[in-house]
């Protein structure tokens, strides 16, 4: 399937050749009955033999292709087509027997085989079966016709072998199908995760420098130094999300919880408000340090953005992680933002637990993520 435009991807030229030549390679069989009938003593009995076995063989290898290309997409063959083909089929057949004589029975072994590939699986093995006692019905009711057993032979040994054509070709499709999907759930996980990174990323810092452009505003006028101070501050922190979102586009940021904790004292120092933050934390392997980092940031940000506070306290211990605040918090907890749904993704990769909601006291907001040893 070609991601871009969900289509099917068609086949390339070796299988397109491959397919053509499978299909094709089996009209030697039709050697009996096309020298019978090169050898007929009257022209009018020549030509419509080898005419009618030339559009047998011709209509053969199209059908066998036009029901193979359906089962490479996993599209269902139309029933009611695949019925008039093999009639056709069954019908050009019977029409060179003029010039074919008995040997015209040759062809039912690919109207069998043609059945196997197009037909329900019951319609297949009936049209099969009807295949297999034509011959023998065919010695008793025509005159001169002999019983031929070799025939019957072929039509089970040929339907047999389409049965386990027709499921190899199924199961390929399958697979490629799966690895096609699989393909195009790992873009859309890629997309997502950039998505959410970025988010992240951009969220916190560019909260920061608005609220740093803010007061930055308020001073100008009566304090221009540290005013100017405040604008330098905005300016790295500007360059510095730019080198997030061009570290982050080439997947290699990296977040720890120590940068972040600094980045958290900074930013609520910007807003006005109170940082009760731990002087050390404990030493946590990689994966769960980074993903403190982000519960950090994340928490930090909501914070600065929605509460209202006068105080922000986190904790870290080495079993989970707590953002939480004086303010005014929400009475139900919203987990529908980008922000939060960015840290539930990725708390559920490490089986992590993230809640959210007013502090133990009744006050403020709490955003608590837990280990899954701490969480049972």
């Amino acid at each position: 399937m070609d991601l871009s435009t969900g289509q099917p991807r068609p086949a390339n030229r070796h299988w397109r050749y491959t397919g053509w030549l499978l299909a094709a390679v089996w009209l030697f069989f039709l050697n009996v009955p096309l020298s019978t009938a090169v050898h007929q003593p009257q022209l009018w009995r020549q030509v419509l033999g080898v005419t009618a076995l030339v559009v047998f063989g011709v209509g053969y290898v199209l059908l066998f292709q036009w029901a193979r290309r359906l089962r490479q997409s996993l599209l269902p063959i139309p029933a009611g087509r695949a019925r008039v083909g093999l009639l056709l089929l069954l019908a050009v057949g019977l029409a060179s027997i003029p010039g074919t004589e008995g040997d015209w029975l040759a062809t039912l072994v690919y109207v069998a085989a043609a059945a196997v590939f197009l037909l329900p699986r019951w319609e297949a093995a009936a049209s099969v079966a009807l295949c297999a006692v034509t011959p023998v019905l065919a010695s008793w009711l025509v005159p001169g016709w002999e019983a031929e057993s070799g025939i019957v032979f072929a039509v089970l040994l040929a339907s047999f072998a389409m049965f386990g054509v027709s499921q190899l070709a199924q199961r390929n499709s399958e697979l490629q199908a799966a690895q096609q999907e699989i393909g195009r759930l790992a873009v859309t996980e890629e997309r997502a995760r950039a998505a959410r990174d970025l988010h992240d990323i951009l969220g916190h810092s560019l909260t920061v420098v608005a609220i740093k452009a803010e007061l930055a505003g308020r001073l100008i006028e009566v304090d221009r130094d540290r005013a100017a101070a405040e604008i330098a501050e905005v300016e790295g922190l500007a360059r510095a999300a730019l080198a997030d979102v061009r570290q982050t586009v080439g997947a290699y940021r990296e977040v720890t919880l120590a940068v972040e904790l600094a980045g958290a004292r900074s930013a609520l120092a910007a807003a006005g408000i109170a940082a009760d933050l731990p002087a050390e934390v404990p030493a946590l392997p990689d994966e769960w340090d980074r993903f403190f980092g982000w519960t950090v940031r994340e928490g930090v940000t909501n914070v600065v953005r929605h509460s209202g506070a006068r105080c922000c306290t986190i904790r870290v211990h080495p079993d989970r992680v707590e953002v939480s605040d004086d303010g005014r918090g929400p009475s139900t907890p919203d987990a529908t933002g980008h922000g939060l749904i960015g840290l539930c993704e990725r708390a559920r990769r490490l089986d992590a637990v993230v809640s959210v909601g007013r502090r133990p006291d009744g006050s403020g907001f709490l955003l608590r993520v837990r280990t899954p040893a701490e969480a049972r």
